[in-house]
């Protein structure tokens, strides 16, 4: 039976194929930051982030709780869905990964003109300057190999029902 026309608890089959996660993770620039707060809540928060040789790359402020919790255990999931994109129907990869925290100059100097290429492209030079300060970080997102993904076109009615157009 196809996926969607009597209900949606059975999903299997619904993933995010390999290129479309691609053309997501190009097409979006914000993903949502999922980690264990200092006190031991669970935690969110939304950044903006450069992928490299299958890596995320983001940056954040020392003292800022993300940027600390994960100093202490860098375990988090990145999750990234297509809305804004222009991305037909609703696409979510949910990447569990490991963070490494970077304070040293090299990692800065690569980081910031890459990272405000893609997202300041009319003018990196002047969001470099912004960044380069002295109390900021880049965090370094090693993906574990553990991921869930979701792609509503592989639903009837794109999973809200009806008959696949």
């Amino acid at each position: 039976m196809q996926v969607g026309v009597r209900d949606i608890e059975d999903l299997r089959g619904t993933h995010l194929a390999r290129a479309d996660q691609d053309d997501l993770l190009e097409a979006q620039t914000e993903c949502t930051v999922a980690y264990t707060s200092r006190e031991g809540w669970p935690a969110g928060v939304v950044m903006s982030f450069l992928r490299r040789d299958g890596r995320f790359w983001l940056t954040a402020v020392a003292g800022r709780d993300h940027l600390e919790s994960l100093r202490l255990d860098g375990r988090l999931t990145l999750v990234v869905d297509n809305r804004g994109t222009g991305l037909p129907g609703r696409r979510m990869l949910a990447v569990q990964g490991t963070a490494v925290v970077h304070d040293d100059r090299a990692t800065k100097d690569w980081f910031y003109p890459a990272f405000a290429e893609r997202m300041a492209a009319a003018d990196p030079g002047a969001f470099v300057r912004l960044l380069d300060s002295p109390n900021r970080a880049v965090l370094e997102v090693t993906p574990t190999g553990r991921q869930k993904s979701h792609d509503s076109r592989r639903i009837a009615g794109d999973g809200r029902g009806g008959t696949r157009q």
